[in-house]
């Protein structure tokens, strides 16, 4: 795998940096975004001892298409029953952890409590999500980050794209390029009462590519790799759905999902 990462700092930078750390964090201690009790030195810059090996990673075994993940071992790779006979109109998705305890809280606070500083712990715990065997063998520098999109009145309601929020992080922590390359045009009904299918359904039409306007020309995604960034993955039917458009209408070449928790 390899990517451009992050820009190099400067020389007066890499010179003030250790003051301006140790100065802040005098003034304010950093927290463990889980459980909030202080940080040690020998901790994480996000998670505690505890918290850190606590963390319900995603680790194989789990399905090659969707990442659902299962106990018990498989030589091979395998399909779940739920991907088999579905077309998914991305290669895969791959997540960073399940969603539970203390991964589900912190989406949960991220999302919907506005605590938007968790969008640099959840970043960085989707650095491994590139590490998956079959994005460790792509030169991710040739990829393009691109979010998963919020109809206009749900990101007014919230102030903020959770997902666009994660790619400029992971962005920055990489230097694989994000955009945002899609637009959803129309608000849906809710997904959890609907069966698979009907989920596919209600999201048709749902998304659209992002127009070209004089000061935002909309990028060329002919032949390109996307890494479509999302913050929980469930069904897939809303990805797929955006993978769709993706390929079909943008001409991408590759659509693979990653997201900070799988459902």
């Amino acid at each position: 795998m390899s990517f451009p990462g992050p820009p190099a700092p400067s020389r007066v930078q890499r010179m003030l940096q250790p003051a301006w750390s140790a100065l802040v964090d005098l003034v304010y201690p950093r927290l463990c975004c889980v459980c909030h009790v202080p940080l040690g030195d020998a901790a994480s810059r996000w998670f505690c001892r505890g918290c850190e090996e606590a963390l319900p990673l995603v680790e194989p075994p789990y399905c090659e298409v969707c990442g659902e993940v299962y106990d018990g071992a498989f030589t091979n790779e395998f399909r779940c029953a739920n991907c088999s006979g579905r077309r998914l109109e991305f290669e895969f998705a791959v997540a960073a952890c399940r969603a539970e305890e203390g991964a589900r809280e912190l989406i949960h606070q991220f999302k919907y409590e506005r605590r938007l500083q968790l969008r640099g712990a959840l970043a960085a715990l989707m650095l491994r999500t590139l590490e998956e065997p079959r994005l460790a063998r792509e030169n991710l520098a040739e990829w393009l980050l691109v979010p998963v999109p919020l109809h206009r009145t749900r990101e007014l309601d919230r102030e903020f794209n959770q997902s666009w929020e994660l790619c400029l992080r992971l962005s920055q922590l990489t230097g694989i390029p994000a955009t945002k390359a899609l637009v959803r045009v129309r608000a849906t009904d809710t997904q959890a009462s609907l069966d698979r299918d009907e989920r596919l359904r209600n999201l048709r039409g749902a998304f659209s590519l992002l127009k070209s306007r004089p000061w935002r020309p909309r990028i060329d995604l002919h032949g390109r790799r996307i890494l479509l960034v999302d913050d929980v993955f469930t069904t897939g039917a809303t990805t797929s759905e955006c993978a769709r458009v993706l390929r079909r209408e943008g001409g991408a070449e590759k659509v693979v999902v990653i997201t900070a928790a799988r459902g």
